[in-house]
This record gives structure tokens, C-alpha cells and sequence, in this order.
């Protein structure tokens, strides 16, 4: 896959849609700021200066989590993904700069509208750690740290990340893992059947749970899912109006990684190799993205006032005209 220098974006398309998304966005920033309340943990305190939101019940997580995925609907998968959010969110605190919060969840909800489930109350947060991690948690839950976003050279980059999560919750690849993990442990079946025929709850249940998670978040899902949400993540950020090669330029700065660099510890263990996610992004995209244009505004420019309109969708090359 190789750059295209002369890609453009289309201005007048761009105002388009900055308009039309304008009035959703405005009015989902409220939602935003009201499942940010919601989640426990300090999260809602750390981002509006409010009091923190009871702590999620452990016991309801676990039931939900051991029903079939046939019975695990929108509403419960929203459920689940909140649970665990506030579960996450007590390792690390958001990062108290509102306005990048506030563009972080601009940024990844544009790019939600182009997924294939726009309708999730979809939530983007920045951690506060200077590590290069991020996360997703079932029902439109996205969480990146501030340590990948200083890393990032500029939008397009930060919107490939975003992109490649929300394949995996739009996928429900968590979802998944995490059931097959509950399910899979005696354990775990065993605490769930105690707190359905008894009023046990408390510290050993929030220990099973963070057992569970910390299982999955640092086992990393399966390769496949990890090549899907590189390749989903890739045409969705391109149909949001990004570059489409952002992800490729993250994925070429992570193949430069040294493997005892500590900040990367994590994503590195949690993910295939970068060079084999290139070249999966090679062989199943190969060059049908070349002539899309998309933007490359830095973060830098996008928090310092500059145009914070969501950029335009990547424009189509003109078809081949037949000959004769």
C-alpha cells in the first residue's frame, strides 16, 4: 500500500455534512456528559467536577455475562459495557482536559455515524496515562490514553485507532470474548449461581470480575478480530472523510517498536505482529483505496481552534471510460 501525495478534500462536501451533523452532535455532547455521570469510578467527577455515580453491582454483570449471546440483546449488551467501564476506569482517571475529551468524542462519534451502529450511546474517553493503549468495551464504549495520543502524527491516525475499536464493539468481538471466558470458568459459574440463590455480593464478587477482564484485556482477542477491525477500521475512516493510510502509518511506526520499550508493553502483547497486520492490510485491500482523498489536520490544529468540522467523505475515483 503507498501513499497517494496528491489526494484532496472536497470543501464544499465537507461544509455539507458539517451542517448536517452539526444539530446530532451538539445534542449527543449532553448524552455524552450524562453516560460519563453514569459510569462510577470517579469518571463523571474526573470530566464535569460532579460526585461519582454509585459503584455498578458486580452480581447483575455476572448474570448477564452467563445468559446465551441469543439472549443478550442491544439493552444488555449496553448494560454489560457500562458495568465494565466503570470496572476499567478504576486503574486509571480520565484525563481532566476537557476540551480534548470533548474533541475525542466529537472525533469518534462522527466517525460511529459511519459504522454499522450509529444508534449505540457511543462514549469516548482519554485516560490519563502516558502509556499507548486503547481499549473498547461492549455497547459504545472507546478508551485511549494520553500517552497514544500524543504519539499520534496527526488526525487521520488518532481516527484509525478510534475506527479499529469501534469495529470491535460493532462486531461485539469483547462481547464475545469475555462470555466465553465467564463460561468457561467453574469459577465464575459457580459465584453465579451463589448470588442468584443468596444475598453474597461485595469484595469477592468485584475480585472474580476483575479476574475475568483482566484475563481478557491482557490475553488480547483473537487474530481474526484483530485483522477485521484493522480492515473495517480502515474503509470506515476513509468513509468518514480520513486519510485511510492513518492506521497504516500507525501500524509502520509500531513495527519500529523496540520490545523493551514499556509503554508499548501491552498493545504489543495484545495484538499480532505489525508487520503481519500490514501485510493482512495488503493483501485483502490491496490499492481500491488509493484514490481517496481524507483529511491529515493535526490534533494540534483541531484543539487550537482551527477547522473542527468533520471532514468530508472520502471522495470516489472518476470511472474508467470505455474505449471506442
Amino acid at each position: 500500500m503507498h501513499r497517494n501525495s496528491g489526494w484532496k478534500r472536497c470543501a464544499g462536501v465537507a461544509t455539507l455534512f458539517a451542517a448536517l451533523a452539526a444539530a446530532p452532535l451538539a445534542a449527543h455532547s449532553q448524552n455524552v456528559m450524562n453516560i460519563l455521570n453514569s459510569l462510577g469510578g470517579g469518571l463523571g467527577s474526573a470530566i464535569t467536577g460532579g460526585k461519582p455515580a454509585p459503584a455498578a453491582q458486580g452480581d447483575d454483570l455476572i448474570s448477564l455475562l452467563t445468559q446465551s449471546m441469543e439472549n443478550i440483546d442491544e439493552a444488555k449488551e449496553i448494560e454489560i459495557g457500562r458495568q465494565l467501564a466503570a470496572l476499567l476506569l478504576g486503574a486509571k482517571p480520565a484525563h481532566p482536559d476537557m476540551a480534548l475529551q470533548r474533541y475525542v468524542n466529537r472525533l469518534g462519534r462522527w466517525i460511529s455515524l459511519q459504522s454499522p451502529r450509529p444508534g449505540l450511546p457511543w462514549t469516548f474517553v482519554v485516560l490519563d496515562d502516558p502509556g499507548y493503549n486503547a481499549f473498547a468495551a461492549p455497547g459504545g464504549y472507546v478508551f485511549v490514553t494520553k500517552g497514544l495520543i500524543d504519539r499520534c502524527a496527526d488526525e487521520s491516525e488518532l481516527a484509525g485507532i478510534l475506527a479499529h475499536e469501534i469495529t470491535h464493539v460493532t462486531s461485539k468481538h469483547h462481547l464475545q470474548a469475555i462470555r466465553q471466558s465467564a463460561m468457561a470458568g467453574v469459577g465464575t459459574q459457580l459465584l453465579a449461581s451463589q448470588i442468584r440463590t443468596s444475598n453474597m455480593a461485595g469484595q469477592l464478587v468485584k475480585d472474580q470480575l476483575l479476574s475475568l477482564f483482566r484475563t481478557v484485556y491482557t490475553k488480547g482477542l483473537s487474530q481474526s478480530d484483530e485483522f477485521e477491525a484493522d480492515r473495517s477500521g480502515v474503509a470506515m475512516a476513509a468513509k468518514a472523510g480520513f486519510d485511510p493510510y492513518g492506521l497504516v502509518s500507525v501500524l509502520q511506526q509500531l513495527r519500529t517498536v523496540t520490545p523493551d520499550n514499556p509503554m508499548f508493553t501491552l498493545t504489543m502483547s495484545t495484538h499480532p505482529a505489525a508487520q503481519a497486520r500490514l501485510d493482512y492490510l495488503e493483501q485483502s485491500m490491496g490499492r481500491q483505496l488509493d484514490g481517496l482523498g481524507g483529511s491529515r489536520a493535526t490534533i494540534a490544529q483541531r484543539l487550537g481552534g482551527g477547522n473542527s468540522a468533520p471532514p468530508a467523505p472520502a471522495a470516489r475515483p472518476a470511472p474508467a471510460k470505455k474505449a471506442g
